[in-house]
């Protein structure tokens, strides 16, 4: 039997099999909810109002005609950042697929949480435009290993085809407000972390469920877009850039492409902070890369009020006169707080001494009467910097330097470009010797895909960089480990004044 299901915020309306939850319905009307846990009922963040209560769309079956109201406003979207640090490579492009005068290249950088494409001149490389949307497959779980998990019990055929679905729709609106049509793209270079490229690609992802995290294809990909339902040009080009190892996959791999880490005389520091953290330490001497599960606090995920960077969102707490004062996205009434705002208000409580060391917390802390912090958002904090932070000491053990002896550190990533480094290093995310030495350079990934889009010679590049970094995989390293439980802590008073 089969009920009516109403989704007022949406103005939807679908059938759905008795039984099924509402999160399931979501799901099979081609909705993308959030779902960071996968459906198991803990995360707390699908959370919909039926007959006036509060409830888990997860924990929620249909039994009747249901209006449901998921609180997603239309035209309200999150801050997805695109652009990087204005690099541009020399238009070289090789050859191309014949068919067009004017033929259009692509880039598309999928994250964990958003999805970049950018549309660019396949006659001089010129950037066109650029498009985003919110990664589909976080209705899935939000992390990495929560998607690897479900493609290993459930199949993967929805995780890809949900992203490639996300693909097709970014690339027609693009080639729609150039005035033209996806079959003039002849090109697209795609970049993603491991799993996101496995799940695209359709490889199986069961040995990145479980340690040691190994990914089944590590060299870069010259494919044919129509294998994979691209449309657009009907011989048109894909190539995915190589991973390097674990979870370091081909978006860390952009990263270098466009920061030029590898001829850099100073010791450099290039950190990606998401669901999961990628670092790359080094030189033109050599470099080493790792990944760190930092989780998806610094996405709201796991957070009581935790929500991503759009309208509402505290991002921003500073102290005046003894009291934290909030900014928030859109400047309207906060209904939640993201990431840097989350980093932020763990600064100033630390500062303000509601928060000691070990990071307890006498009572929950409110910035406004809707949003606030309470234990158990401090310790997923702790669990979240702590990754990054061990990630960067084991670094640096393992290349057998001094935190101090690092020169520059490049932050990488909307997260990176949104947060205040003096929050960062006042929580021991980053050392705090390191903090004027910080410079955000925004969607690094991106701009490498772009970069290997309009020059050949970036793209064999980018085969070169992954073999030049040595991967580290520090779950099965027992240092890390101690390190990781010694970052728990929040820097004393004398470290973060």
């Amino acid at each position: 039997m089969k009920y009516k299901i109403t989704f007022e915020d949406e103005q939807f309306t679908c059938l759905a099999e008795a039984g099924t939850t509402v999160l399931e319905a979501q799901i099979a009307a081609g909705m993308t909810p959030d779902a960071f846990c996968g459906g198991n009922g803990k995360c707390g963040k699908c959370k919909v109002v039926i007959d006036g209560k509060e409830v888990l769309a997860c924990k929620t079956a249909v039994d009747r005609d249901m209006t449901v109201y998921t609180g997603n406003k239309k035209g309200e979207r999150a801050q997805i950042l695109a652009q990087g640090s204005g690099r541009q490579a020399e238009f070289s492009p090789g050859n191309l697929p014949e068919g067009t005068d004017t033929p259009l290249l692509s880039a598309v950088d999928i994250g964990s949480t958003s999805v970049v494409a950018y549309l660019l001149d396949g006659t001089n490389g010129e950037l066109i435009g650029t498009k985003s949307i919110l990664n589909p497959q976080r209705q899935f779980g939000a992390d990495v290993v929560s998607r690897c998990s479900y493609a290993l019990n459930n199949g993967g055929e929805a995780l890809s085809g949900c992203i490639r679905n996300a693909v097709n729709i970014l690339l027609r609106e693009l080639a729609k407000g150039a005035g033209r049509n996806p079959e003039d793209i002849v090109r697209i270079v795609m970049v993603g972390n491991s799993c996101m490229h496995h799940l695209f690609l359709g490889i199986p992802t069961d040995t990145l469920a479980l340690a040691p995290y190994t990914p089944k294809v590590t060299e870069a990909q010259e494919l044919m877009a129509a294998r994979y339902d691209i449309h657009v040009h009907p011989r048109a080009q894909l190539w995915w850039l190589p991973n390097i190892g674990g979870f370091v996959g081909a978006d860390t791999v952009g990263c270098l492409v466009a920061s030029d880490l590898d001829t850099c005389e100073e010791m450099t520091l290039l950190v990606d902070i998401g669901t999961n953290g990628e670092l790359v330490l080094g030189n033109r001497d050599g470099l080493i890369a790792c990944s760190t599960a930092a989780g998806p606090a610094f996405e709201g995920a796991k957070i009581t009020c935790g929500m991503r960077g759009s309208k509402g969102a505290i991002d921003h707490v500073t102290v005046k006169d003894g009291e934290t004062i909030c900014h928030v996205i859109g400047e309207t009434e906060a209904v939640g707080i993201c990431g840097s705002g989350l980093l932020d208000g763990a600064a100033c409580l630390l500062k303000l001494g509601k928060i000691d060391e070990t990071g307890r917390l006498e009572k929950e802390y409110h910035f406004t009467d809707r949003v606030f912090l309470n234990q158990k958002d401090i310790r997923e904090l702790q669990l979240a910097k702590a990754a990054i932070a061990a990630g960067i000491r084991s670094l640096c053990e393992k290349k057998g330097i001094k935190v101090s002896d690092i020169s520059r550190v490049l932050i990488a990533g909307a997260f990176g470009n949104y947060l205040d480094p003096a929050s960062a290093c006042a929580i021991g995310m980053i050392p705090p010797e390191l903090q004027t030495r910080i410079t955000s350079i925004g969607n690094a990934a991106g701009e490498g895909a772009c970069m290997a889009a309009v020059n050949r010679e970036q793209f064999e590049r980018s085969r070169i960089l992954a073999q030049k970094a040595e991967f580290v995989e520090l779950a099965l390293d027992m240092g890390f480990q101690e390190i990781y439980v010694e970052e728990m802590e929040f820097p004393g008073e004398s470290e973060h004044e």
